[in-house]
């Protein structure tokens, strides 16, 4: 089965590599084997996983940040609809390459992030909804409790309060 489903990625690879596809990006991206699957924008790298079962997916929905040249973001919002983009551009391109992705796995992996952005802004002290004032700072919109939280993409989520309490 591995052998199977690497082979299935070295071929998309080599697919997405002499399509038109890829003839719009300002610069060349390349693509290199590894635990997870990322778009680095600063190396023009799309990490990827050979051995995932849903490889061939999340290769184009790596692709997809790239044709839109994602970098960086501000607040949490920004990313999770810079995450259903790529996913649209992933599900425009599939059919061309012969790929195909199921719109429920789609949501379940923006269900990730929803959840995540959720956990972020609840406040710890009272479990209402804050906002993001800046990159990783939030006050609730009820007790007016300042905290601010680490990235935790890939880690446990860690909130630390910036203001104490009146």
């Amino acid at each position: 089965m591995v052998a199977t489903t690497t082979a299935k990625i070295s071929l998309l690879i080599k697919k997405l590599e002499s399509s038109e596809l890829l003839a719009h990006i300002a610069q060349p991206i390349s693509f290199e084997s590894g635990l997870n699957f990322i778009w680095h924008f600063e190396t023009r790298t799309i990490q990827y996983n050979p051995h995932d079962a849903d490889a061939e997916a999340l290769i184009l929905h790596e692709v997809g940040h790239a044709m839109l040249d994602h970098r960086e973001y501000r607040y949490d919002i920004h990313l999770v609809e810079m995450e259903r983009a790529a996913w649209d551009t992933a599900c425009e391109i599939a059919p061309s390459l012969g790929v195909k992705i199921s719109k429920d796995d789609v949501e379940d992996s923006l269900d990730t992030y929803r959840d995540w952005l959720h956990s972020r802004s609840t406040c710890p002290c009272c479990g209402s909804t804050g906002v993001q004032d800046g990159s990783l700072n939030f006050t609730c919109l009820a007790c007016h409790h300042e905290w601010h939280a680490n990235e935790a993409r890939s880690c446990q989520l860690r909130r630390y309060p910036t203001k104490k309490r009146p």
